[in-house]
């Protein structure tokens, strides 16, 4: 009995500290992706232009206005091929904390850097942004696949949902007083400018500050096999794999066969790799249309994502509780019925109208985070045991990795039309065609498909 209480007691004390990267890195998500950075690299990018309003990156003409979209596409993009590898190694190797706090301060070195970014440096902005995205995508993956390890199957709806919440409490806080500091810039004896490059920067430091908690209460475990997978080592693969870059890249093609033996759990990755990319492109692109189509101010734009923070953090637990009642499956399918009517609703906004932005607001953040952790939860119980990384890096390739589809389709429909109005009116499709890919996929059976006990209510 005393050594069930003390596994219980190490669970929830890495429970506890796996909460603190969420609190670590959304602020990353929140100040500089969603709130700062896309405003002001485009107005960096328009300092730049020419008088057609283009800026020429390795000599391609760009819409200045594009210029950030592309820019997250192309950093998703590179994620794609840094994911699979970091999860083949981590799950080989079972190395994964010191990994997980590479990237971590990779991406926060990157983000303090931003303080930089000024004049016309629109090139800085861009190189600084991918690399802090590539570590924040990496990070995050590594992070998610810890979930299996350290909950039991009954925990892991909860548990997501608490760090999710925990999450958007930390971009909450955060944006108080990002508020404060921008909107009393001039008491503050700054300008406009150098009040959001501190906004930006700070983000990176507490990124960095905050990672530390977590690496110090997760463990390593070793690598594992996962029963029945027909994995075995291979103990030629040191003589004749080219190195580390090589097995790893062997071991990638062996996990996709490998996947390929649960379809059940590929069908859900398609369906969420479809209604994530709109949700990822909502969070990056909504304050680039707020500002530049609904000529809002930036302090409208904060007071707006600060209160998707408030009440994101509340759906997350709220949506936790539907999904014990209801199942995580029909919660979802819910929130994405709810993000299609908000969606739908954000492309008749009116112009220069605050108050039904914040009402806009409001419908995002009740959505936002209870769908996103009960997706990584109820993903959780479709991996194999001893592939976590693996098949986490396929999730967060759904989940970042290949959201560069939604900001590429943004952009080029600006691009083309001139109009934010016509990017946004585009997104609803993904949830639509999300719904039905989820709706069809029988998740008890993708459960016991993957070899783990099917909870109760799923």
């Amino acid at each position: 009995m005393a050594g069930v209480v003390d596994e219980t007691a190490d669970r929830r004390r890495e429970q506890r500290g796996w909460y603190w990267y969420d609190w670590a890195n959304s602020v990353y998500s929140t100040s500089v992706l969603t709130v700062f950075l896309g405003p002001y690299l485009t107005s960096v990018a328009r300092a730049a232009a020419d008088p057609h309003g283009f800026v020429h990156p390795l000599g391609v003409p760009v819409r200045a206005g594009s210029f950030y979209a592309y820019t997250v596409s192309v950093s998703l993009l590179l994620s794609v091929l840094v994911m699979p590898l970091a999860g083949v190694l981590v799950d080989r190797t079972g190395r994964k904390k010191p990994l997980l706090g590479a990237c971590a301060y990779t991406g926060a070195a990157a983000t303090t850097g931003m303080f930089f970014l000024g004049g016309d440096r629109y090139l800085l902005g861009g190189a600084l942004l991918v690399v802090a995205n590539v570590g924040f995508v990496v990070s995050s993956m590594l992070y998610n696949s810890f979930l299996p390890q350290i909950a039991t199957p009954d925990e892991r709806d909860a548990v997501s949902s608490r760090g999710w919440a925990f999450g958007y409490a930390s971009g909450a806080l955060v944006l108080v007083a990002d508020l404060v500091l921008y909107g009393a810039h001039d008491s503050f004896g700054v300008s406009e400018g150098v009040a959001v490059r501190i906004c930006l920067a700070s983000a990176g430091l507490w990124w960095g500050a905050f990672s530390l908690i977590p690496l110090r209460r997760l463990r390593d475990r070793r690598a594992a096999t996962a029963p029945g997978s027909g994995a075995q080592p291979d103990p030629g693969r040191a003589e004749t794999g080219g190195g580390p870059l090589g097995q790893g890249w062997r071991q990638l093609r062996g996990t996709l066969r490998d996947m390929r033996r649960h379809p059940l759990t590929l069908s859900f990755l398609l369906a969420y790799l479809v209604y994530n990319d709109g949700v990822q492109t909502v969070i990056t692109q909504a304050s680039v249309y707020g500002s530049e189509e609904l000529r809002l101010d930036q302090t409208t734009l904060i007071m707006a994502v600060l209160l998707v923070q408030v009440l994101a953090a509340a759906g997350a637990l709220l949506m936790g509780r539907l999904a014990r009642r209801y199942g995580a499956r029909r919660t979802i399918l819910g929130s994405l019925a709810a993000w299609t009517l908000t969606v739908a609703a954000g492309c008749v906004l009116p112009a220069r109208a605050p108050v039904w932005f914040f009402a806009l607001a409001a419908g995002i953040g009740l959505v936002l985070g209870g769908s996103q952790a009960l997706s990584r939860s109820l993903f959780s119980h479709l991996v194999p045991r001893g592939k976590e990384a693996e098949y986490f890096s396929a999730y967060e390739m759904s989940d970042r990795g290949v959201s560069w589809l939604g900001p590429l389709v943004f952009g080029m429909a600006y691009q083309l039309s001139g109009s934010y109005r016509a990017a946004i009116v585009s997104l609803a499709a993904f949830f639509v065609i999300g719904f039905v890919l989820l709706a069809r996929v029988p998740v008890g059976r993708a459960i016991a498909a993957a070899g783990n006990p099917v909870p109760d209510r799923i």
